[in-house]
């Protein structure tokens, strides 16, 4: 708030004079106020015509009551009123005026000249106004207290004599604190806060995480018009546009040599580092490949190849076809062979494995040597989504739009491989249970006469052949289960693993299960009722995960049938295993084994 100054007045026809040194204060001070730093430290204008603490020949006196004190009829531009008001306001956020009762000793001349040193040092890198023009270009380094110190014993250089706002006077002076209305404000807190977060929105809008210091509106950055081109304008990937979140953070991207773009699909994120300059076509080229990447789960159908070289056989691929669909223009530098146009990624990744020297140094959109396919967000987790309906959806809806519409012709690989994924795979169960049917087969009864079916009793005329099991049909039908209890496996992956078999088991008349525990050591739990796998076995060891040992333990067990298939269920981080008999794998779904399965993989998802 301002303390009262004179009134314009009227000249003789009666209409009010402008006031053009109010008019000029009033305009350095709004810009003060709108440096959210400074506007934090909340202070007083007094500008009284019989003020005696306003300076006879400078700008601006401040007190610790945090009162700025001017003279009405001072004349100055703008922007020195600017300088003058920040300058004295800094005192009051470095603590130079702090408020306090009792008697005040007045700092003696060395430790003002310093405090003003140290004041305009500071407003050097963060200019508010117009510096003086008899002030100097640098300062010494140090706090107040060591230069004054050291200026107390060899005296103040003539330099630094008049760098304050009251033109040779003391800039600044304490009052005894009344205290009638509470405890004396700390402006040192409230200026130390508001510039870290002054400081840190300036990081942000340099990093690309916000718009502006003020929250204003600013006009879209490209990426993002390319974003909004293909919601608007390309039914194909309009789609998974709409669902596509893109974070645009430079100091993201250079933490994670991120040189243009990156994609995460589980997260649903496209990472694009802000400071790489790029055509808006460029950009729609760049954000479609990463969608296309995210769509067709490039990442998941790598497999046990090369990650990063099967990141760069899709690159091929999907370049490619973007060159063909003529969706913006592709940048230079990107991956692109004609004679690899027409195959399949993994048909790519077969011819490109026979250099791998020159291939591990092709870039992708990432950079050199770096897969643009990431295996996990790089933010805080997201909420799950169901990733292959949203990508199958999004992908089909939009190739429905686009024939529809007639929007242009596309790559058949690509079609091919939209409409393959309106068939998505087989869940991990259901492949489970068709294993089971395989290897595990249901006893067959027999029919005899010699057991009559009990369904005869209403017609005793007609006899009817009952059904039994043999005896020894029961003992073939069994099991193993090679079961990984180290302390990295996952209970939730146990939990659904055991329950998948034990149903399946009982729904095929599985009596019991062989069952063998495996840590630091085999732990035989002998043939377990299928009913109890899942509820009432306990897991024994928590140690380290060694598996081959439980798996050698039966295949030469006795009282283990050779033909029994045997079922390994582990988190990955497990040892090279061996298995002569046939057997299958059940493991989380985002692991891939240490070595290449012989026998079918479930992943528990």
């Amino acid at each position: 708030m301002s303390r009262a100054h004179p009134k314009g007045q009227k000249n003789a026809k009666g209409r009010k004079k402008r006031d053009l040194a109010q008019e000029a204060f009033d305009a350095g001070l709004r810009l003060v106020r709108a440096n959210p730093a400074l506007a934090a430290v909340e202070f007083e204008v007094c500008r009284r015509e019989n003020c005696e603490s306003a300076p006879r020949d400078g700008l601006v006196r401040v007190d610790s009551e945090a009162v700025l004190h001017a003279h009405p009829d001072r004349m100055a531009d703008p922007e020195a009123w600017a300088w003058a008001l920040a300058h004295a306001v800094l005192h009051l956020g470095f603590g130079h005026v702090p408020a306090a009762k009792g008697p005040r000793e007045q700092p003696d001349h060395s430790e003002l000249a310093a405090r003003c040193v140290v004041v305009n040092r500071f407003l050097l890198g963060f200019p508010v106004g117009r510096t003086p023009d008899h002030l100097p270009a640098a300062y010494p380094d140090g706090d107040e207290e060591r230069l004054a110190a050291h200026w107390r014993r060899d005296g103040v250089p003539a330099v630094y004599e008049r760098c304050g706002t009251a033109a040779g006077e003391a800039d600044l002076f304490l009052l005894p604190w009344d205290g009638w209305y509470g405890q004396p404000p700390d402006h040192q807190l409230a200026f130390a806060t508001a510039l870290a977060r002054t400081v840190s929105a300036a990081m942000d809008l340099a990093g690309g995480r916000r718009d502006s210091l003020d929250g204003k509106p600013v006009p879209r950055r490209p990426w993002e018009r390319a974003l909004g081109w293909f919601i608007s304008s390309y039914p194909l990937l309009g789609g998974i546009a709409a669902g596509i979140t893109l974070v645009a953070d430079a100091e993201l991207a250079r933490a994670h040599n991120i040189s243009v773009a990156a994609v995460d699909a589980a997260a649903g994120e496209i990472y694009v580092n802000p400071l790489r300059r790029l055509e808006d076509g460029e950009w729609r080229f760049v954000l479609a490949h990463e969608m296309l990447h995210a769509a067709l789960r490039h990442g998941d159908r790598c497999g046990a190849r090369d990650p990063y070289l099967f990141n760069v056989a899709c690159d091929y691929v999907v370049n490619d076809w973007l060159r063909e669909m003529r969706v913006g223009t592709m940048p230079e530098g990107l991956l692109y062979d004609k004679e690899l146009a027409g195959l399949s990624a993994e048909e790519v990744y077969d011819r490109i494995t026979a250099d791998l020297r020159r291939m591990r140094r092709q870039a992708t959109l990432r950079g050199k040597g770096l897969g643009d396919i990431l295996g996990g967000p790089l933010g805080p987790p997201c909420d799950p989504v169901d990733l292959d309906g949203f990508y199958r959806r999004g992908l089909a809806q939009g190739l429905d739009l686009h024939d529809r519409q007639e929007r242009g012709f596309l790559p058949a690989g690509l079609v091919q491989e939209i409409r393959a994924l309106d068939h998505p795979p087989v869940p991990w169960d259901a492949r489970l249970a068709r294993w089971f049917d395989e290897f595990v087969p249901r006893p067959e009864p027999l029919r005899s006469y010699a057991r009559p079916s009990r369904r005869q009793a209403s017609t005793p005329d007609i006899p009817r052949a009952g059904r039994h099991f043999p005896p020894e049909e029961i003992a073939r039908c069994t099991f193993g289960v090679v079961l990984d209890t180290s302390g990295s496996m996952d209970r939730v992956l146990l939990g659904k693993a055991l329950g998948a078999i034990a149903s399946y088991a009982e729904a095929r008349d599985v009596p019991a299960a062989r069952v063998v525990f495996c840590d630091a050591a085999p732990h035989d739990a002998g043939y377990v009722p299928v009913t109890e796998i899942a509820g009432r076995v306990r897991v024994h060891g928590r140690g380290g995960t060694v598996l081959q040992p439980g798996i050698d333990f039966l295949q030469r067990a006795d009282d283990f049938p050779p033909a029994a298939p045997l079922l390994v269920i582990t988190d990955g981080w497990c040892d090279v295993l061996r298995v002569r008999r046939e057997h299958a794998y059940l493991i989380p779904r985002d692991v891939r084994l240490p070595f290449t399965a012989r026998g079918p993989v479930f992943r528990v998802s």
